[in-house]
């Protein structure tokens, strides 16, 4: 089982680079071999940026881009330009094209809001992402814990496993009426996916205008993430690739917390951006 490291966006990572000015894509790519973008969730970039994106990595380095706010049911999502939901699909699958032809779409990430519970309709939904996007590779996060439940887990696992989706397993405050257990179960025999969004529990119900900066304020300490180790190690059957992703950098601790599992792991990342002699001399 390979498993890979990244954070979420790339300019916000200061640790990286010791400069509180943003980090360039090409810097990041210096230490971590794949990213998760959420620009799309916004608004989807011109297919432009896209390829100009793909110039600053290796050819080995990886994207995983979250869908827009529209096609993962979010409440307040309006479609632009008076475009249908099918429409909106057709789009983005046209912005990732260069992502696909270059091989270095790792997965779309669905992240559904709190309001989307295990209902027949939500159900048939996802039946429908796989209809509008039958090759991308599509990993799905739950944020309700309808979808958990002991009736229902068990069939959403064998779901997954027919739709080809990656079930995103979440670490975040345990034990919430908020939040969602941490499930580690393989539905796609490629790909596996951990995002670790903190365990900030006081955070997490913050409901002020900067709530989601207060729910990321976290830093993993040594113990619990050799406690993640395990449950890695652990896992069977095992997928070609693990991917974890840090989003625990409201108090810029993702990428400190990412090299500190890839040391504890003895992980190598290959076909990173070579740095600079200067680069190294930082270190």
């Amino acid at each position: 089982m390979e498993i890979t490291v990244g954070l979420t966006t790339w300019s916000e990572h200061h640790a990286l680079i010791h400069a509180q000015r943003p980090v360039t894509l090409n810097e990041y790519a210096q230490h971590f071999p794949v990213v998760e973008v959420d620009t799309f969730f916004y608004a989807l970039p011109q297919v432009t940026t896209v390829q100009k994106w793909l110039g600053e990595v290796s050819p080995a380095f990886q994207f995983i881009v979250k869908a827009h706010q529209t096609m993962t049911k979010h409440p307040q999502a309006q479609l632009p330009n008076e475009r249908s939901l099918t429409e909106m699909f057709q789009l983005f699958r046209r912005t990732v094209a260069p992502l696909v032809a270059a091989n270095q779409l790792k997965a779309v990430l669905f992240q559904f809001p709190p309001t989307f519970t295990a209902t027949t309709m939500n159900i048939e939904y996802l039946m429908q992402i796989r209809k509008w996007l039958p090759t991308l590779p599509i990993a799905i996060e739950f944020r309700h814990q309808s979808w958990y439940r002991q009736g229902v887990f068990p069939s959403l696992i064998n779901y997954c496993r027919e739709l080809n989706f990656t079930l995103v397993a979440v670490d975040e405050p345990h034990q919430l009426p908020t939040s969602v257990p941490f499930k580690l179960r393989l539905t796609n025999p490629k790909l596996g996916l951990i995002r670790l969004h903190g365990r900030n529990a006081q955070g997490w119900n913050h409901q002020g205008s900067d709530w989601r900066k207060k729910r990321t304020l976290y830093a993993y300490s040594k113990e619990e993430l050799t406690g993640l180790k395990k449950v890695i190690e652990q896992l069977k059957p095992q997928p070609q690739e693990l991917c974890i992703i840090f989003n625990n950098n409201s108090g810029g601790d993702a990428a400190p917390n990412a090299q500190m599992l890839t040391q504890q792991m003895n992980l190598h990342f290959q076909g990173l951006v070579p740095r600079s002699p200067e680069q190294l001399n930082l270190f």
